[in-house]
């Protein structure tokens, strides 16, 4: 295996990979996030490798495959692999990887690039890159968050970034300043399909998205954030909504949901 990080820390809490050892994890001070009720701990990737933890691939939609890790660790994300005409692009990451899960996502064709929604998914981004020699495309806005910088990061400014044709990564400033969505023309055989991290969550009732700055502690997003995300999205024409978490998917008529579920969120925060 490729890579020089198996022992660098990685908080338990958030799944993030740092350059060095520290006291603290800055992402878990912040109020978006929390400091483990037993206090801030540390693993490696290399005590992840020797203990219970293995990767999870599995289908999650048409040349959208799923990459976790199971038990679940951290915040319990799984990252998307988006098999695209123009080369496999990892829609935000985990914090392990092993050998098996190298084997098999080469498997599937590699990785072109890879693209974060936002700081709470920076995991191990840096192995993965210098595994696969996938750039990383992270938004400028939340360049302080990132707890270990390698040589293929590139920080992409403005609204907007296409990575290749049909692949466009959106900046709604929902949950982070650069928070990002990634909206892929051509899935679900041209119908459309907008991956949304847990920017806009995908909610149990599946019928519907949510926009919150903090979940674990329950911050609503600021109105004028939520309606600039959804007009931004609004051109964009997307059947299923894919958010940060096995099977939880927008069905259908998903640029639908997430224009009725702006509604639903902005009348009850209004103030009567």
């Amino acid at each position: 295996m490729s890579g020089d990080g198996a022992d660098l820390p990685i908080c338990v809490t958030c799944g993030v990979q740092y350059a060095e050892p520290r006291e603290d994890c800055p992402i878990c001070l912040d109020d978006r996030q929390y400091v483990g009720w037993d206090g801030q701990r540390w693993t490696t990737l290399a005590e992840l490798r020797a203990g219970e933890h293995t990767g999870r691939i599995e289908d999650e939609g048409p040349d959208v495959v799923g990459v976790g890790v199971t038990p679940s660790f951290a915040i319990g994300q799984r990252a998307l692999l988006l098999r695209t005409a123009h080369g496999n692009v990892l829609w935000d990451c985990v914090p392990y990887l092993d050998d098996d899960m190298i084997a098999r996502v080469r498997e599937l064709g590699g990785i072109s690039a890879i693209a974060i929604s936002h700081p709470h998914y920076y995991s191990t981004i840096v192995e993965w890159s210098e595994v696969f020699g996938a750039p990383v495309y992270v938004h400028a806005s939340d360049e302080r968050w990132l707890g270990r910088r390698g040589p293929r990061i590139e920080l992409w400014k403005g609204g907007s970034h296409e990575l290749a044709p049909g692949l466009t990564l959106l900046n709604t400033g929902v949950h982070f300043a650069g928070g990002s969505v990634l909206h892929w023309r051509d899935a679900e055989n041209g119908r459309g399909a907008l991956f949304s991290g847990d920017i806009f969550q995908v909610v149990m009732d599946r019928r519907w998205v949510s926009f919150m700055r903090s979940y674990p502690n329950l911050i609503p997003e600021r109105p004028r954030v939520v309606r600039r995300a959804v007009e931004m999205v609004r051109p964009y024409a997307f059947d299923k909504v894919y958010g940060a978490w096995w099977r939880r998917i927008v069905p259908e008529d998903g640029a639908a949901a997430v224009q009725r579920s702006a509604e639903r969120y902005l009348e009850w925060v209004a103030d009567d």
